[in-house]
């Protein structure tokens, strides 16, 4: 179980992270509300403990942000105050339980786990963590929509490919929404982001005892998915041994969970999505040949929002209207000027990049509307040419070209502040790839 914990108080922080850790739950703490939604945007957590008065974003407005962007994790309010009043606002934002300062450790471990347990059920019958919408009237668009409706009615294993920020999981939500299983779960998992050693008990799961720390059963992925749509993210990271695993599965159509020995149908819609060039890993024996077929029935290539620009002012108007709510911002609009301007840059990271520039000048603007003076778009920097400005250096400097790459990921590093995920995004690599590599050369921010 991961959790995550927002207070101002650090002492609390603190107390409240060393008091699980005795119950092997894994905390994530955040300073503030702002904090917080970073955290929550970048990783995936069970439960959320938070502050009812913080600076910056108060509880309550977290959890009505947490809820408007469709995250179902449980959430429990803690405050400083008994008022009745903050618990019924609390409740009724969407908060799942309420307690008082100072509170009993125990028994807030045990509403906790009933709370995730509970939750865990439920995502059994309803889809997954976060809803989004395909946005954009471009040729390219109106075409990706017209396959979505088509392979949406059949059964068919569908692999979604393009660069990162792309939407290729909104894709994948979208698929599911139409399908005949939108009554079912909508599981997703991200390859790239579960250790290996621990990613097929994430899609099998395993009985009680099958390792040394397995306490209880697991339900893996493919089990959860059972009636709805599993989505398997990231799939190029897949390791070539578990592999021949999945292929399995999408051909018998069962799984037997690790240490067990029982074989459990299962009814699930695949879809799966990748940035890399599958074919290109198939050639050179790094993906199986047989995997890649059971997974390209059908093909839904998504293009880098430089080749649809003309959805460019329909993506910023939308995401403006969703920030301004969450934010509560005055801000409206753009200027000409500015439309033209993000109409005129690159986007190497795409959408995601495009929601990053806005997010970061309606923090910054003074005015009600964003003008070009408002966006940063030189800091918004694409991995090409972070490749570009390494190979000159390199040119210039005669590095090795293993020189080169640490000073590629030391760069994205500090440009990130050390976000991990973040810095991969950048440099094209998964995120357990620059693990490795971070390992590998040593590097210590």
């Amino acid at each position: 179980m991961r959790i995550l914990i927002s207070d101002d108080e650090e002492n609390i922080r603190n107390l409240m992270k060393r008091f699980f850790s005795l119950d092997n739950i894994s905390c994530d703490t955040a300073e503030n509300g702002l904090s917080a939604q970073r955290m929550i945007r970048e990783n995936a957590y069970d439960a959320l403990l938070v502050d009812l008065r913080m600076p910056g974003l108060d509880g309550l407005s977290l959890i009505r942000w947490l809820r408007a962007e469709g995250f179902r994790m449980p959430v429990i309010m803690i405050s400083a105050h008994g008022d009745i009043t903050d618990a019924v606002s609390a409740l009724k934002e969407g908060a799942d339980d309420y307690v008082v300062k100072p509170f009993d450790p125990e028994e807030l471990t045990i509403k906790l786990k009933s709370l995730v347990e509970a939750a865990n059920l439920k995502s059994l019958v309803e889809g997954g963590k976060k809803s989004g919408e395909l946005i954009g009237e471009s040729p390219e668009m109106l075409r990706i929509k017209a396959i979505i409706a088509k392979a949406a009615l059949s059964s068919a294993t569908v692999l979604i490919t393009g660069e990162s920020g792309t939407g290729k999981e909104v894709v994948a939500r979208e698929i599911h929404r139409q399908s005949n299983v939108k009554d079912g779960p909508f599981i997703p998992i991200n390859i790239g982001g579960v250790p290996e050693n621990l990613l097929e008990s994430e899609l099998f799961g395993y009985e009680k005892g099958a390792f040394t720390g397995a306490q209880n059963r697991k339900i893996g992925k493919f089990e959860l998915a059972s009636g709805g749509t599993l989505f398997l993210d990231e799939i190029g990271d897949m390791p070539l041994s578990l592999q021949v695993k999945i292929l399995r599965v999408l051909q018998e159509k069962k799984i037997t969970r690790l240490g067990g020995t029982e074989t459990i149908p299962i009814n699930a819609r695949i879809v799966a999505a990748t940035n890399k060039a599958l074919e290109e890993m198939v050639k050179n024996g790094t993906f199986r040949e047989d995997l890649f077929y059971r997974l390209n029935v059908v093909r839904i290539e998504l293009p880098p929002l430089r080749e649809r620009k003309e959805d460019i002012p329909i993506l910023a108007a939308y995401i403006i209207r969703r920030l301004s709510e969450d934010m509560s911002s005055h801000i409206s609009g753009f200027t000409p000027e500015a439309i033209e301007a993000l109409k005129n840059h690159h986007f190497y990271g795409n959408v995601r990049e495009l929601e990053n520039i806005i997010e970061r000048a309606m923090i910054f603007s003074d005015s009600t509307t964003i003008d070009v003076k408002d966006l940063d778009l030189r800091s918004s920097v694409a991995k090409e040419s972070v490749r570009e400005r390494e190979i000159l250096s390199s040119v210039e400097g005669n590095f090795s070209l293993k020189e080169l790459e640490r000073s590629a990921i030391i760069s994205a590093l500090q440009r990130w502040e050390g976000n991990r995920t973040k810095a991969s995004e950048e440099l094209g690599i998964s995120r357990r790839t620059l693990i490795s590599k971070i390992k590998e050369y040593d590097i210590s921010l």
